[in-house]
């Protein structure tokens, strides 16, 4: 849902609305229980036909939330609220027993949960439920009330709603629904929440997934006697406003933030990336499905022995097996071969690499490239040559211009592909949204940035510059491609370190809203979704119905770029996100890989193009969708094998005499060597926040006795430990000292 200005003054109404307009008109409503949180009155009532929970800020509007929609006459029992609640509200119907809790919370900002289930009486169908959400204005009518609305949910990604109520002056409202929750409704109902929670002002919030209404009624039932969550709603507000959208996104995350940390959040696994390394490493080698020859040099299938060689894909892998080498200490000889081949990529006369080699089959358009294919290799570039490797340094400054030419010829907006000879446009834009790659500019100030950094040259510093401000405007649009818009939010991070200009800083968190408003922040149990996790996964693209491993790991990348260049000015809950996702990354991506799910998750057919699956090479799949669909359905990615290196890289840590590595699933800060057998890391993740940290034993060395304490003192004591491995969960922000004997 791209911003949009909604006005609620019109002449056309739903039945609901026009229902609840006349019940708070006309005193058709009764008290059950009220409560209060800031400046906010919370009223639960009950009107003919629903249980109403209205918050009203004195003068200024308000919202009314349904909690239950009863198809017949019911009966409503106050009860004694429980611990850590402030009303607790029984409803008996034909249909069986609600039960409604609503807890209250203003520790930064008023927050409001709802959560609503149902024991139902009878097998029971479900053939539709209205919205729950609808603005009042100062006299309690939705019709009078207007606003705008920011974002809304994308397909599987998460239910939340974000919203400004304009007239009255109520505030921001972020609503978020705890999808996760209702994972037991959507099974038995055989439905999905795609979409669930948008709306058309007034009438705002969740409508429950019911199967589609035709001839045919739905045939599967809620169980009778099994209680089941219809609802699970967070309400955080916010009163000050501003329009602008930088602080618009800013507020976004912020309020996100709250949300996230009320949500129970699912567990995450060690992962031995290291070992998946290694036996990536070993089939990139040894399994002729990976690599073919070409000019005399090695070069790697995009897909499992299919597509044509490709400079991203080839960069790709590069940068990661580099990362590795620097890890390991010592060169690896794949890095050599794989790179030895770039420059056949570089056409002398385009004076730019292209996309494919010379040779590339009839059944390709040589010059078609998308916007962003032309960056990313750049970046891979420019991330070798800033290590000191002349030869990537080479290339990439033989090929910065014609970027440039190129960002200059579209005016930082770019199609979505064109003709590298002249320019000319093939595709404009993409269907699902009619915009162009929105988020291009971010990878190109990435590449700027790194020009700058290499050369000192004033020009690179305002090519990024420009890039990044003719993007302003695009609010929750920005994001095409997720990998994308977070090397647009590391580019202005960096933009900030560079000027100290707060603008950049500022237009980061525009960046990062887009990224998190395109998040799964939640677990789903559909269908074959079981068999892997995608807790707050990002869909590849901005249409995309799966999250892609490519995307993932590079947006993993990107994001410990940001948190370099940050610093305490960063906005908490925009480091907590970003931490939090990375930590999921880690453990999430595991599933990508075809040996990690049984047999029958993984397509049988892969795009026509693309190749197969061959569950004995550890590559991965490229596609997981959170609706349960069979993984894997694009193809087997070579050109996403980078992914191990990159993780094992990050989350794990050389300890230099010590017969153990330290893994951990937030990016460590800072670390220094205290003593011979003394290390103190600093960890800068969500405040309220924990992270897994274990020690992994070196082959043929043995575990010794340690100690983990806070800088405060305080010991920590491992969850689980082996022969092989110490596992612990720590704070995410703060120091740790480590001692061994």
């Amino acid at each position: 849902m791209a911003t949009t200005a909604l006005k609620s003054k019109t002449s056309s109404a739903t039945p609901f609305v026009l229902a609840l307009r006349r019940a708070l008109a006309e005193g058709a409503t009764k008290k059950i229980a009220d409560c209060a949180v800031g400046a906010l009155d919370v009223e639960m009532v009950r009107s003919r036909d629903s249980v109403w929970a209205v918050i009203r800020r004195q003068g200024r509007g308000g919202l009314a939330l349904r909690a239950a929609y009863l198809a017949d006459e019911f009966e409503v029992t106050k009860l004694k609220p429980e611990a850590g609640e402030a009303v607790r509200i029984r409803v008996t119907s034909v249909l069986g027993e609600h039960l409604i809790v609503v807890r209250l919370g203003e520790d930064a900002l008023e927050h409001l949960r709802l959560t609503v289930t149902l024991t139902p009486s009878e097998s029971l169908l479900v053939p539709f439920l209205p919205r729950d959400l609808y603005p009042l204005d100062a006299n309690d009518d939705p019709l009078g009330s207007s606003g705008t609305v920011e974002a809304g949910q994308r397909g599987l990604n998460s239910g939340l709603l974000y919203f400004r109520l304009d007239e009255p002056a109520f505030g921001n409202v972020l609503y978020f629904q705890n999808l996760t929750a209702m994972n037991p409704f959507y099974s038995a109902t055989k439905t999905s929440p795609d979409g669930a929670v948008g709306g058309v002002w007034p009438e705002l919030g969740y409508l429950p997934p019911t199967p589609t209404q035709s001839g045919t009624p739905p045939t599967e039932p809620l169980p009778a006697g099994a209680e089941v969550t219809l609802s699970d709603a967070i309400l955080v507000f916010r009163h000050q406003t501003d329009s602008g959208e930088r602080e618009s996104a800013r507020q976004f995350l912020q309020m996100l933030g709250v949300a996230y940390r009320m949500i129970d959040l699912p567990r995450t696994d060690f992962r031995d990336w290291i070992d998946r390394a290694e036996r990536t490493l070993r089939d990139l080698d040894e399994a002729p499905e990976a690599t073919i020859r070409h000019y005399g040099h090695r070069y790697i299938h995009p897909y499992t022995a299919a597509e044509y060689p490709d400079s991203m894909v080839q960069m790709s892998i590069v940068a990661a097996i580099h990362d590795w080498s620097k890890w390991q200490g010592e060169l690896h000889p794949l890095e050599a071969e794989f790179k030895a081949g770039l420059g056949k990529f570089y056409d002398p006369k385009l004076k730019a690499m292209r996309r494919y080699l010379p040779n590339v089959g009839d059944d390709k358009d040589a010059n078609a490239v998308d916007s962003w294919y032309l960056y990313h290799p750049m970046l891979n570039l420019g991330r070798l040559a800033l290590d000191g490797d002349g030869e990537a340094r080479a290339l990439f400054v033989k090929s910065i211009d014609y970027g440039i030419k190129a960002a200059q010829h579209f005016e930082y907006k770019w199609p979505v592909q064109y003709n590298v000879t002249d320019f000319s446009v093939i595709t404009e834009t993409a269907g699902a949204d009619g915009r162009g790659q929105t988020d291009v500019g971010g990878v190109y100030a990435w590449v700027m940035l790194q020009a700058f950094e290499l050369t000192d040259e004033k020009r690179f510093l305002d090519e990024a510059r420009a890039a990044i401000d003719a993007a302003v405007g695009l609010r929750f649009s920005i994001n095409y491609q997720a990998n994308l818009t977070a090397w647009g939010a590391a580019a202005c991070m960096r933009l900030w370190r560079i000027t100290s200009q707060d603008v950049y800083l500022e237009q980061s968190y525009v960046y990062l809203a887009s990224f998190f408003h395109n998040c799964e922040i939640w677990e789903s149990e559909l269908e074959l979704a079981v068999h892997y996790r995608n807790f707050l996964g990002a869909t590849c693209l901005q249409d995309a119905p799966y999250m892609a491993i490519y995307e993932c790991f590079d947006a993993y990348t990107a994001f410990e770029k940001y948190l370099d260049d940050s610093g305490p000015d960063l906005e908490p809950a925009a480091r907590m996100l970003i931490a939090e996702y990375c930590k999921y990354a880690l453990d999430r991506a595991w599933y990508y890989y075809p040996d990690a799910l049984p047999p029958e998750a993984i397509s049988p057919k892969q795009r026509e193009t693309n190749g197969h699956v061959d569950r004995k090479l550890s590559f991965p799949l490229e596609d997981l969708y959170p609706d349960g669909q069979l993984a894997g359905q694009v193809g087997q990615e070579v050109y996403g094998a980078g992914a191990a290196m990159v993780f094992a890289t990050r989350a794990f840590h050389q300890v230099e005499g010590a017969p153990f590595l330290v893994h951990c699933d937030h990016f460590v800060r800072a670390r220094e060597r205290t003593g011979d057998n003394a290390l103190t890391l600093t960890l800068d993740g969500g405040e309220t926040c924990t992270a897994g940290f274990s020690l992994v034993r070196r082959k043929r060395r043995k575990l010794p006795s340690v100690r983990l304490v806070t800088v405060g003192g305080d010991a920590l004591r491992p969850h689980s430990s082996s022969a092989d491995r110490i596992d612990y969960r720590v704070p995410a922000n703060g120091r740790l000292i480590l001692t061994w004997s």
